[in-house]
């Protein structure tokens, strides 16, 4: 898994053996950043990064600039991974690691973001209903874009605030927007 753009493009993040996450292919990474490439402007964005995994995502945002990046992820070695590869990339401060339970920090998120991502496990329990529990703590900034991440199985085409769905291979990318 590399850095697919920005200032660090090029610089590989290898997770140890046994770690246990799914991290977005670079090629489904590449195309969601020329998407976002031709929206925002990255500089100063706050971004939250849920179900973090390896931190690719928190990553790339920083790479291109965003100003700050809060990623949650629950599990410690998880956690304490994306922090080390943070400051091996020199991005520590301006990305926060919350080691959390995404549906437990929700409630007590007090930020406002620019780009809330989450990718998490294609077969969580629930997943259909990560939308709405996003935009029920109104955590996101008028003309946001709440962005999941899942397989086919799921399917948002009704839901009133999706805006376009990408495909890439076997990723699914759905826009919403406030």
């Amino acid at each position: 898994m590399r850095i697919v753009g920005g200032k660090l493009k090029g610089k590989v993040i290898e997770p140890p053996a046994g770690f246990r996450a799914r991290p977005t292919t670079d090629f489904a990474k590449e195309a969601l950043f020329d998407i976002l490439d031709n929206e925002y402007e990255f500089d100063d964005l706050k971004v939250l990064d849920l179900f973090g995994g390896t931190g690719s995502i928190s990553y790339e945002f920083l790479s291109r600039g965003a100003g700050h990046v809060w990623c949650v992820e629950m599990n410690p070695q998880n956690a304490a991974f994306i922090s080390q590869q943070a400051r091996k990339l020199g991005l520590e401060k301006r990305l926060t690691v919350v080691r959390h339970n995404v549906f437990e920090f929700l409630p007590l998120c007090t930020e406002k973001f620019d780009i809330v991502f989450a990718d998490p496990p294609y077969a969580l329990e629930g997943l259909e209903g990560i939308p709405d529990k996003v935009f029920a703590q109104d955590i996101i900034h008028p003309g946001g874009y709440f962005i999941l991440e899942h397989g086919a199985e799921h399917s948002f085409a009704g839901h009133p605030l999706l805006k376009k769905e990408k495909v890439y291979g076997r990723v699914h990318f759905d826009f919403f927007e406030v």
